[in-house]
């Protein structure tokens, strides 16, 4: 069986590697549009702040680990045309044809370009820069360098902009960091996002948000960003306001296009056209609570898609399980994690939710550093015994709790790694009252 894979990262990688792991004999060749497969794109930041020297170790696993798997790499490929009928992909302009039995699309994401007066015309020569690979991280790091950058813009305050908001300012920048909408963090609750914008402050980044951007121009030394805050200078700007589905490639094959453009696939991650798979920030997302496809760009959910992919390439019968939408990030001495469903997000969904605050330490306060964690979360009223695990919180350290289902079953805990009662079982009996009350809103505290 020869199979194609269009891509090298998370889905790309674990597809290929699914299928060798269930057919040794099968021949995989992966496209790879760059010089770079198997790279945490999420590791980016922690590179350039310096707290991760060496690059290559950015890498999941070397070349040599690849090709010891059985895959052949095909570096700086990048795939222009899919022939569904001929079972055929060109590459490089048509300079290159492979022939294929089953073919995965990973072409992942593209950062988004928001419609920004200037960003058309200026970029990383002029000191204007997208992040999303490693050759654009190189880039970066050059333009800091050549031009002793001593200051940074920063457009977009979610996970890249947060993170690099930390990694700029670990460097020595002067960091403004600018969000459109009125937090910090979009993805969490406002009153988590408020200690995190603190934080921020605290940690020496101008944070702005509720601020429109509307133009780039350069002056004479630099560079002026013009938002509904006043300008503000900078020696580079870095704009990071999220991704976009790269599918031209796929749509130009024929491949139907679903949840904000991305590529539709069912959940054993099969395109509309034959022998075709696709996986990873390219494609959408079947969420487990929603019931529903949503476009939800993760590295954890591009593994997963990527191994049911080549499961089913390799002849197998595998369906992906869906997305809970976990996520977490680390700025500074801060993490923010969430799963599930936000308050917000369930009612639109149709359902009758009520969220409570609560805040536990993150161990026992009788030994050194406990810190308290910050809770909030999302039960559907109707079932509070079986509750979304949608908790959102904010800790004053690198250390979250995770919290599965408010169920103790089975689990065990030490006094210097936990509570006796889960940070988020411990407040039961407020959510109780809560529910019974017949509002959202704070529970009482609850004394164990």
């Amino acid at each position: 069986m020869r199979l194609l894979v269009i891509g090298g990262s998370d889905a790309g990688i674990s597809a290929g590697l699914r299928a060798r792991e269930l057919d040794p004999t099968a021949d995989v060749t992966l496209l790879v549009a760059d010089r770079y497969p198997n790279f945490s794109i999420c590791g980016i930041p922690y590179h350039v702040s310096g707290d991760v020297p060496d690059w290559q170790s950015l890498a999941h696993r070397s070349l040599t680990d690849l090709e010891t798997a059985g895959l052949q790499l095909r570096l700086q490929h990048r795939a222009t045309t899919i022939d569904p009928d001929a079972h055929t992909v060109t590459a490089d302009g048509g300079n290159v044809t492979f022939e294929y039995d089953r073919l995965v699309i990973g072409t992942g994401a593209v950062p988004a370009r928001p419609p920004i007066n200037g960003l058309d015309r200026f970029g990383p020569a002029d000191g204007v820069h997208l992040l999303h690979t490693m050759d654009d991280t190189f880039t970066l790091l050059r333009t800091i360098t050549d031009r002793h950058a001593r200051s940074a813009v920063i457009v977009g305050a979610g996970y890249i902009g947060l993170e690099m908001a930390e990694a700029l300012t670990t460097r020595g920048l002067t960091v403004t960091l600018l969000e459109q909408v009125p937090q910090v963090m979009p993805t969490i609750d406002p009153d988590l996002a408020e200690p995190l914008a603190a934080h921020l402050r605290d940690r020496g980044v101008t944070v702005h948000t509720g601020t429109k951007v509307h133009t780039i121009h350069r002056i004479p030394g630099g560079l002026v960003v013009d938002t509904d805050s006043g300008d503000h200078t900078g020696d580079l700007v870095l704009v990071v306001t999220g991704v976009r589905p790269d599918v031209q490639l796929a749509a130009d094959a024929g491949a139907t296009l679903g949840i904000r453009g991305a590529i539709a696939v069912d959940r054993g991650m099969r395109t509309n056209l034959p022998d075709i798979y696709a996986a990873g920030d390219c494609v959408h997302t079947y969420h487990r609570l929603l019931g529903q496809h949503v476009y939800l760009p993760l590295g954890s959910t591009a593994h997963k898609q990527g191994r049911v992919a080549g499961t089913n390439a390799a002849g197998g019968n595998a369906q992906f399980a869906g997305s809970l939408g976990t996520q977490a990030v680390k700025v500074f001495d801060h993490v923010v994690a969430g799963t599930g469903l936000r308050d917000h997000t369930a009612r639109a969904a149709g359902y009758d939710p009520v969220t409570v605050a609560a805040t536990a330490d993150d161990h026992k306060a009788y030994y050194p550093g406990a810190t308290p964690i910050r809770i909030h979360r999302c039960w559907r009223r109707s079932a509070l015994d079986r509750p979304w695990t949608a908790a959102r919180r904010c800790s004053q350290e690198a250390t979250v709790s995770w919290c599965a289902g408010g169920s103790r079953i089975g689990s065990r805990r030490h006094p210097v790694t936990a509570s006796p009662w889960p940070c988020c079982g411990c407040r039961v009996a407020g959510w109780w009252r809560v529910a019974r009350r017949g509002r959202p809103g704070p529970g009482p505290a609850v004394s164990w």
